[in-house]
């Protein structure tokens, strides 16, 4: 399971260097591409296809929001492999749709890594700290439904 928070740094060539504790965990060969909440997201690509069924579902019909999710998410996405020093070489529409500068935070979520710019992260976890109890009942009810 990947878990946990780790800061890093984006050089101006655009190379990120992913934390060891995530790298061991997701292997050498991964996708990242863009995510929800302007950040990317970094997996591992023996987990790739089950994070797409999560998100399209197992419909059989290319419905227009499952097209719009492939574009959103399939339309961004590159293989890439960590170098010796375990950095990865990020596009720049990838950096740019994150907003990425020097400063970046890794969120370990269970089969997934989100990338965040720090400034957007900070702003994000204020967010999810005063709302995580309304989040929380938000999910359970869905679930009941």
């Amino acid at each position: 399971m990947i878990i946990g928070n780790y800061s890093s740094k984006l050089t101006q060539g655009r190379r990120l260097a992913i934390p060891s504790k995530f790298r061991t965990k997701l292997g050498k060969k991964l996708i990242v591409a863009r995510w929800y909440e302007n950040c990317l997201v970094l997996v591992s690509q023996n987990n790739w296809e089950a994070l797409l069924t999560k998100l399209s579902g197992k419909s059989e019909f290319l419905t227009s929001p499952v097209r719009d999710t492939d574009r959103f998410i399939l339309g961004s996405a590159f293989e890439v492999q960590p170098d010796s020093q375990g950095r990865v070489l990020l596009s720049e529409d990838l950096v740019k749709h994150a907003n990425l500068d020097s400063e970046v935070v890794f969120i370990g979520l269970g089969d997934r890594v989100e990338i965040w710019s720090k400034s957007d992260w900070n702003k994000r976890q204020l967010y999810l700290s005063e709302n995580a109890s309304e989040l929380i009942e938000k999910v359970a009810k869905d679930e009941r439904t």
